[in-house]
């Protein structure tokens, strides 16, 4: 499972102070995939990537039992002067993978061509979403963290991804950030709504769309 005990994240704006997370305690179960909804601005990508220590909270604390992705397409952590091999064997050798596995699968999937070995820093943001989404699912994770990742690329490489990711939910949970709800519909079983700080888990995965579309029609 994964525990967030007391989290806080805020930000400065402008306007002050901004919070996204705001004592939050929440437990998402072992075998399932769990959608999280809110509104433009409320902190979904913070949420995820706090999940997946790409950024720290504030306070408060993170645990799970199990191996956890980065959000997949996120590719702050590689390393921009080094190629898409390089990164790939690295990523390899930190979780204990085969780097020529992961090597070869990153460089199928990605369908990068020549580009495969020039740096990352040269990519166009869509090349480096491709490569983060590619060695993420060569990785062998309990829980794959997706931000928005299966809206991304053209139709056919969503297809591809699609697909790819449909064999790594079957036998893995999934925490997935999306706007768009037949894609929350076909792969979630439960939802969290995010909203003003807190967070709340529905086990009734219609009864947190309906609490969403409230939301999103309430006036503001």
């Amino acid at each position: 499972m994964i525990r967030l005990q007391n989290v806080n994240k805020r930000y400065r704006t402008q306007n002050g102070f901004k919070t996204v997370l705001d004592n939050v305690s929440v437990e998402f179960p072992v075998g399932a995939s769990v959608g999280i909804l809110g509104l433009n601005g409320a902190g979904k990508s913070t949420l995820i990537r706090i999940i997946g220590a790409a950024e720290p909270p504030d306070s408060g604390s993170v645990t799970c039992d199990q191996r956890v992705s980065w959000p997949l397409g996120y590719s702050g952590g590689f390393q921009g002067t080094l190629t898409a091999r390089e990164n790939a064997r690295f990523v390899a050798r930190i979780y204990g993978e085969d780097p020529r596995y992961i090597e070869a699968f990153t460089q199928e999937f990605s369908e990068l061509g020549d580009y495969f070995d020039e740096p990352l820093k040269s990519y166009s943001a869509g090349m480096r979403g491709r490569f983060a989404f590619s060695v993420s699912l060569a990785c062998n994770f309990e829980y794959y963290l997706v931000d928005e990742a299966l809206e991304t690329g053209d139709a056919r490489y969503r297809e591809k991804f699609r697909m790819a990711f449909e064999e790594r939910r079957a036998s893995a949970s999934v925490i997935l950030v999306s706007h768009n709800e037949q894609t929350i519909r076909r792969n979630c079983d439960m939802a969290a709504i995010l909203h003003e700080g807190s967070l709340v888990l529905y086990e009734d995965l219609k009864a947190a769309l309906h609490e969403y579309n409230r939301l999103q029609n309430a006036p503001r």
